[in-house]
């Protein structure tokens, strides 16, 4: 797997789409060829959709950690992490819930904002704790990070403007406490 890559989203809201209910999973592997393409086949078999996936090395080059939010029938959930389980070079398979983890995005907003509508594209961007990464004389580039329905509202926010371009990384997430991400 490359050192790092996130699979995004350009131009849409990450609301529910699909059928069932979203849920969240950690997947430590190892690092080889081929790992993601089995356990994406794995959800295929099943139904489910991946609605956001985030792979990245970890803190050791002989892993990586995958963050995959899944939504499919909730009655084959069990067995989709029994299945993942038991692949080869996966070591575990954790599902994550917003009372036992800390889960975040990031979103890139790139806007037309001239004179008369910096200030008012400014004062968005900083309600929602955004922070302003490039600007010129006709446009800008906004980052936010935070929770799946605070960066809807940024996108629904920001739509009063004209927007050139979004672009949104999937879930990452970490458990609370001593547990085991």
């Amino acid at each position: 797997m490359p050192k790092s890559q996130t699979i995004v989203t350009t131009d849409t809201p990450s609301k529910g789409t699909h059928h069932g209910e979203s849920n969240t999973l950690s997947i430590l592997v190892n690092n080889s060829p081929g790992v993601l393409m089995r356990i994406c086949q794995v959800f295929s078999r099943r139904a489910y959709n991946i609605d956001s996936l985030v792979v990245s090395e970890g803190r050791s080059g002989a892993f990586s950690r995958m963050t995959i939010d899944i939504s499919g029938n909730p009655q084959g959930f069990d067995q989709i992490i029994k299945q993942v389980n038991k692949l080869i070079d996966v070591i575990h398979c954790h599902e994550h819930t917003a009372e036992n983890s800390v889960v975040r995005e990031m979103l890139l907003v790139k806007i037309i904002a001239d004179k008369e509508e910096r200030s008012a594209a400014l004062q968005v961007i900083e309600h929602f704790a955004g922070k302003t990464i490039d600007m010129s004389p006709t446009s800008m580039i906004a980052m936010f990070t935070g929770t799946t329905s605070k960066l809807d509202a940024v996108v629904l926010m920001l739509g009063q403007f004209e927007v050139i371009e979004t672009v949104r990384t999937g879930k990452v997430v970490m458990a609370r406490g001593n547990q085991e991400t």
